[in-house]
């Protein structure tokens, strides 16, 4: 009959203790946080013992030094592995970077250091390494102690977005889309919070935002009932663009507005009679 984890934690954690010195000398048992600390030349690695809870709860009691012995040199496998990570990378903070993709599938985001950003996309954390790289999962970042990572987002504009280019293009006569790109950059889909940098002042209405693949941004002001005409060519711009890229973003067309929101826009927008955008176009009028 199982118990809750909790019920077996006094019991395991003394498990614990007993078996770190033959499995891991240089670890010990951190009681106020409940975690194996484990000296990673001048860092650490630490693994919290619910795992190990969880697994004897499910198990008879008889059961419980195996399985604390086979969970206590997990982690220390993991952290020889964190040693290597460590050697092979050098300090990773260094390579972390923030990447803007569609909202992926809760089995998708998974296992991934990854958080909202806004309705519609997520910020994914990337080791940005050409062999090694790629997302960063909370299993790596733990190994790596990688906790408050604030810094991600500094370390992908001033690394990956300082150079980026801005050219207006023209979309229909006497229109231009306004066009942010890094030919080869899997980040400038990052922008796509701080568009306004990149729009006239004031820019009173937002503009129509396309981030058909990850190296470029498409930007329309909206400045008059012109947009009417504008967005369906727009969206097929972005529609194609996506269609043909190497590394796709989104391929839908978004209204950013007030307070850095994103409204998905169907090319048919200015025909339908509801919503905020509506509404915009009948002010404009």
């Amino acid at each position: 009959m199982s118990m809750e984890p909790l019920d077996a934690a006094a019991d395991v954690h003394a498990l614990i203790r007993d078996v770190l010195p033959a499995l891991a000398p240089s670890a010990w048992f951190d009681s106020g946080t409940s975690e194996v600390v484990l000296p990673l030349g001048r860092s650490e690695a630490r693994a919290s013992s619910w795992t190990v809870l969880e697994r004897c709860a499910r198990e008879p009691r008889s059961s419980w030094p195996q399985v604390v012995d086979e969970w206590v040199r997990e982690v220390g496998d993991r952290a020889f592995l964190a040693v290597g990570e460590m050697e092979l990378f050098g300090d990773v903070r260094e390579l972390l970077r923030l990447r803007i993709v569609p909202k992926l599938a809760p089995r998708d985001r998974e296992g991934l250091v990854v958080v909202p950003a806004g309705d519609h996309f997520d910020a994914m954390v990337m080791i940005e390494h050409p062999r090694y790289g790629g997302p960063l999962t909370k299993a790596r970042a733990g190994l790596l102690g990688l906790h408050k990572l604030g810094y991600v987002m500094t370390n992908t504009h001033d690394r990956e977005l300082s150079d980026v280019s801005v050219h207006d293009q023209p979309l229909l006569p006497g229109r231009n889309v306004r066009v942010v790109a890094k030919p080869g950059s899997r980040y400038v889909s990052a922008l796509l919070s701080e568009v306004d940098q990149f729009l006239p002042v004031p820019n009173e209405h937002g503009a129509l935002v396309g981030v058909p693949c990850h190296s470029t941004l498409l930007l329309y002001p909206i400045t008059s009932t012109a947009v009417r005409e504008v967005l369906p060519v727009f969206a097929d711009v972005v529609r194609e663009m996506h269609a043909a890229a190497d590394d796709p973003c989104a391929p839908g067309v978004y209204w950013s507005h007030g307070e850095r929101r994103l409204t998905p826009l169907p090319p048919d927008a200015p025909h339908e009679g509801t919503g905020e955008f509506a509404t915009l176009l009948r002010r404009l009028s």
